[in-house]
């Protein structure tokens, strides 16, 4: 379909599959074809558009854009071994406004379009467009009609920013079109966050508090107005906009400040312990998906007819290649929480960017242990259960491990910590939250093993560099044990926007305004909630996976592949050798801000250079939410927002620095299909000329 059209009939599209009969405690919708556009004149069709507007959301998560337009070619993610969406992070001559396709160099099919997230936000916004037009005519009760407008608001709003985030200006369309045009004009990106701005503003008045009409957690409600109303207006006032924003900066922070406040208030604390928002998965609508924090969320059950193309997919891209450079130690299958798709590996300063002793984030986000869940070769000594893969997230002044072997597949590990230990648990001994056992097994045979760090040297994978590229610690946020079938969908909700990003939003506005003590006390909330508990256990490890638990697949064959694969536990004290084992409480927060920064942070702002009490805050927020907002779907916008991109992936995505440039890659190219469908007014087609000043400068 020509992509011009999708602006015009994305309503027609909508109303093809529209859902209906909203319970009070989740979304519960309901497939039907039979509509045509007359049922929308209707407050049951209307409604039924509205709830809708949640697939739109969904939407990002069913196949590989999501992580292609968001994670890759950051300071965060670059390629693992499969090349899938490749271009999305080298930025070379693939990556362009004709798209990725086999023809243009692409791995496969699967490889992420610029065109796909243009094509459905546009979708959303013209059902939105509809809701806003009827309301008043259609829905006489006037809290119906506020909540119903409240929705569409958040909805055009929302997807405008993520267009606008991704292409500078675009196509403004605030009405319901009839026909198809083909004479659109494109808005300058101030004019577009006018738009933005405007939408939320809109939504955030009109929305009732926090009343989750269609269950907790899910439900966009006026706090999730508030975080996003406040985000929009710090993009404004932030680097990427800096030619013409000066008039807006500071009654924009001042704004977002206040907006984030009325979020903050109203939702209360954080959740006690980070890994609650991810793990112990229990079913759909359970605890942890209606937790407090969660200010959006991509909302999946398990119903066949509103699953969409693929459900959420999202477990399949952040895990090593486990079954393949394993042996078949480890084998992959619906109990083991994620499938070895090894899309996104974590770059060096991902991992280098944690306090690796006292942020509890970082082990309670990688995964470092898998259990060997067969026995390939039986003269080994290694019994299911037993560690089958073990990845040492060291540090550059670590020499423990100096001489040790290390890889894939290396039959005699001659590696230890300096007790000697090797990661071991006994049936009966397992790691418990605040339990558990590190035994001493001196020269047992662990079939797959890594380190970081050797003689200082950064010695993990490196891109192609046989034969363990693939192997590498993945994060847990997205894995699941709900499905029903190893290539099944997953039930979980996908967290979308929190409460901890509300605080740094607003610790960004309070840096900007050069109110930097405001601004430690907010980072000091986000930091006090990650540091260890009084009790904890650091050896302790639990993610999504868990829900196998509780999943009616888990008996017989299955249920023992899946103790034997998840050995809660992570490798802590390998990691740290020369610390005892303990108990106590640490603690992250700072004394000053922004000068006498911790190490590693102070590393980080030394490589790309930051100078100035402003860009040494800023780099620090932006170290801050890598350790807490790691891999959920926002860092290329939030870099691309603050001047950081280039400066960043130059310094530490080795394979985005060769190709990514200045004045060319802030911004994503518009999809070519879209230029090449647009008509003069006169109905005669754009000459080369006007078709190059569509165009996004570089492209």
């Amino acid at each position: 379909m020509n992509n011009i059209k999708n602006i015009g009939i994305g309503l027609l599209i909508m109303a093809g599959v529209t859902f209906s009969s909203c319970s009070k405690d989740f979304l519960d919708e309901e497939q039907t074809n039979a509509y045509s556009t007359a049922y929308f004149d209707t407050p049951e069709g209307l409604e039924a558009l509205t709830v809708s507007l949640y697939g739109n959301i969904r939407w990002h998560f069913g196949f590989e854009w999501s992580y292609g337009t968001t994670l890759y070619g950051t300071d965060e993610f670059t390629n693992a071994n499969d090349l899938t969406n490749e271009m999305w992070n080298t930025y070379d001559n693939r990556f362009g406004p004709v798209g990725a396709s086999t023809a243009t160099g692409a791995a496969n099919g699967n490889a992420t379009n610029p065109n796909a997230l243009w094509d459905e936000m546009y979708y959303g916004i013209a059902s939105a467009n509809t809701i806003i037009a009827k309301a008043e005519k259609v829905i006489p009760d006037l809290k119906t009609r506020n909540r119903i407008l409240a929705h569409a608001h958040f909805l055009r709003g929302f997807n405008y920013y993520k267009l606008v985030a991704q292409y500078g200006g675009v196509v403004l369309q605030t009405k319901p079109i009839e026909g198809v045009v083909r004479n659109y004009e494109r808005a300058t990106e101030e004019k577009c966050w006018e738009q933005v701005i405007a939408d939320f503003r809109s939504a955030y008045s009109l929305f009732e508090g926090e009343v989750f009409t269609y269950g907790k957690g899910v439900t966009w409600t006026k706090a999730t107005a508030a975080h996003f109303l406040a985000k929009s207006l710090l993009f404004r006032a932030s680097e990427r906009n800096d030619a013409w924003n000066a008039s807006y900066k500071d009654a924009d922070l001042k704004e977002a400040i206040d907006a984030c406040s009325y979020a903050i208030t109203a939702r209360g604390p954080l959740t006690a312990n980070y890994s609650d928002l991810y793990a112990n998965w229990t079913g759909i609508d359970c605890p942890n998906e209606q937790l407090n924090e969660i200010l959006m969320a991509a909302g999946h059950n398990g119903d066949a007819a509103t699953v969409g193309r693929f459900g959420n997919r999202t477990y399949n891209y952040f895990a090593p290649q486990f079954s393949s450079f394993s042996g078949g130690w480890v084998r992959r299958g619906v109990w083991i929480g994620s499938m070895d798709f090894q899309r996104c590996r974590p770059t060096e300063y991902t991992y280098a960017v944690f306090d690796h002793v006292n942020d509890a984030r970082m082990w309670k986000t990688f995964r470092t242990v898998y259990g060997a869940n067969t026995v390939v070769n039986a003269n080994a000594g290694v019994k299911v259960g037993d560690p089958g893969i073990v990845m040492i997230l060291n540090t550059k002044n670590d020499n423990t491990y100096n001489g040790a072997k290390f890889g894939a597949s290396v039959q005699a590990p001659t590696w230890t910590d300096a007790a000697g230990r090797l990661p071991e648990w006994n049936t009966g001994a397992r790691q418990t939250p605040t339990s558990g056992t590190l035994a001493v097994k001196k020269g047992q045979f662990v079939p797959n093993s890594l380190v970081l760090y050797q003689n200082g040297t950064y010695v993990a994978p490196t891109f192609k560099n046989q034969p363990i590229c693939n192997f590498f610690a993945g994060i847990n946020k997205t894995d699941c044990g709900s499905r029903t079938a190893e290539r099944g969908d997953s039930h979980r909700d996908v967290i979308m926007a929190r409460l901890a990003e509300t605080y740094l939003i607003r610790a960004e506005c309070y840096v900007r305004l050069s109110q930097y003590g405001n601004a430690m006390q907010d980072i000091n909330v986000v930091r006090a909630r990650a540091q260890w508990k009084a009790g904890e256990n650091r050896s302790y490890y639990n993610d999504g996976s868990q829900a196998f638990k509780v999943n009616p697949l888990n008996t017989g064959t299955s249920a023992t592949a899946f103790t034997a694969s998840n050995l809660d536990m992570n490798t802590y004290y390998l990691s740290n050798p020369t610390l005892a084992v303990t108990t106590a409480a640490s603690d992250l927060r700072l004394t000053s801000f922004p000068n006498n920064l911790p190490a590693e942070d102070e590393a980080v702002i030394a490589k790309v250079g930051a100078a100035s009490d402003k860009e040494r805050a800023i780099n620090f927020i932006l170290n801050e939410s890598t350790r807490e907002l790691l891999g959920e779907w926002q860092r290329w916008e939030t870099l691309s927002r603050t001047g950081m991109l280039i400066k960043r992936a130059k310094a530490f995505n080795a394979e985005a620095a060769t190709n990514i440039k200045a004045n060319k890659h802030e911004l994503r190219p518009i999809p070519q299909t879209f230029i090449d469908g647009l008509l003069n007014d006169d109905g005669s087609n754009l000459s080369p000329a006007q078709k190059a000043a569509w165009q996004n400068p570089g492209y």
